[in-house]
């Protein structure tokens, strides 16, 4: 069962002060009907990573997040892992080489997809100016812990894993929905969010409440046509076919019943895990990942059907990476370290070269130290999903560290 519960709030695994008091300030509203914190939580902005809330007739757009719609896809391939392992850094090198990685970085292939003839664009007033930039990052992965994986099944069958959510599109959604909350306008500066702010709560009834439902509604569709789009992408170089797929969001409201009420539940860094619901949930580049499923029970029905979304950060980016800060050479942007962090990158490539996985990217921020061991992670929530397959990493395609990013996780 739940490690604790505070507040009423069932809570699994260790978690921090701050966190547990994120997850409280966020139930403590009054529209709320219920909440929970899973056990790869940590701090996030305004409410915690691996949270989740029940409200009535209400949505709150920083409680879903910046990176809305955010999640994995895995592919199960025809493809045997003995088959390609002699060629894997080559395989990686041509995926590296042909996916786009980096926050802000644009492709223009998939420009003519059919979810831009959704009405949507044009309902929410807001969106038109944000179609062109969405047309052109269509297809491409984020930096930070976005990824796009080669694993080996218990049966040797190779796997493809991808883990990105709606890119620009999501981030100007929730800030320019943050902004109109607070009586500014849409293209205003935003002074920026706080791990202590308060969870902005929008009513459903209302028109911002509806028109951001919407917009966050038209974001999963575009991460989800963005996650099969890089999926086919590595099908096609590794010439294979996918025989079996699994597909979620891990940062989104969705409308449910529990407790026979009908409610919006927003998962931050958490998987939906109803029985039977399959999930693919990832570790970091040096640990195993799993598909799961839920399962009924109590204390299923007491997570409000949710699981962890991964392993869950144990130490800051600038904690890990040290301190950085961005300037322009010659016209470049380039990184200076003004503080060395505790991880370094021989840490990082001595783990990796122990467990036999190619590294194309990567930062000592995502190094395997920085996060929780996935199978303790999964091990708190044993009594309501069950692990289908243990996918062990054989290469790690991500943004390198050298990327800029002017956006939040």
């Amino acid at each position: 069962m739940a490690t604790n519960i505070i507040d009423n709030i069932p809570i699994w695994g260790e978690h921090e002060e701050g966190t547990i008091g994120q997850i409280r300030r966020c139930a403590a509203d009054e529209r709320v009907a219920s909440a929970a914190l899973m056990a790869d939580g940590h701090l996030g902005y305004a409410m915690p990573i691996g949270g989740v809330i029940a409200y009535r007739d209400a949505i709150s757009p920083n409680g879903v997040g910046f990176d809305i719609s955010c999640g994995n896809k895995a592919a199960r391939t025809d493809i045997r892992a003995a088959d390609i392992r002699a060629d894997l850094g080559g395989i990686m090198d041509t995926i590296a080489r042909t996916v786009v990685f980096g926050i802000g970085r644009t492709s223009g292939q998939n420009t003519d997809h059919p979810l831009f003839a959704d009405p949507t664009w044009r309902d929410v007033p807001q969106l038109v100016k944000l179609k062109s930039l969405a047309r052109e990052q269509l297809g491409t992965v984020g930096s930070g812990n976005h990824y796009v994986d080669l694993f080996e099944d218990e049966d040797g069958w190779v796997w493809i894993g991808v883990h990105f959510g709606s890119r620009g599109l999501g981030h100007r959604i929730c800030t320019g929905f943050l902004n109109l909350a607070a009586g500014r306008g849409w293209d205003d500066k935003s002074p920026g969010e706080s791990m202590d702010a308060p969870a902005v709560v929008l009513p459903l009834d209302g028109a911002l409440g509806q028109d951001y439902h919407a917009a966050m509604q038209l974001a999963g569709r575009y991460a989800y046509a963005g996650r099969d789009f890089v999926v086919g992408q590595v099908l096609g170089i590794l010439g294979a076919t996918a025989t079996d797929e699994v597909h979620n969001h891990h940062n989104y409201a969705w409308e449910e019943t529990h407790g026979g009420e009908r409610v919006i539940v927003i998962r931050k860094g958490a998987t939906p895990a109803f029985p039977g619901q399959r999930g693919f949930i990832g570790g970091s580049m040096g640990d195993v990942s799993v598909i799961i499923e839920g399962v009924a029970g109590d204390e299923a029905r007491l997570a409000l059907h949710s699981t962890v979304h991964g392993a869950g950060r144990v130490m800051s980016r600038t904690r890990a990476a040290g301190k950085r800060r961005w300037t322009k050479v010659d016209g470049r942007r380039v990184q200076q370290q003004s503080r060395p962090g505790e991880i370094s990158t021989t840490m990082m490539h001595d783990w990796l070269r122990r467990v036999g996985v190619e590294l194309r990217g990567g930062g000592t921020d995502e190094s395997p130290h920085v996060y929780r061991r996935l199978p303790e992670v999964l091990a708190f929530h044993s009594g309501t999903i069950r692990i289908l397959h243990t996918l062990t990493p054989l290469g790690v395609a991500m943004a390198g560290e050298d990327v800029f990013d002017p956006y939040k996780d």
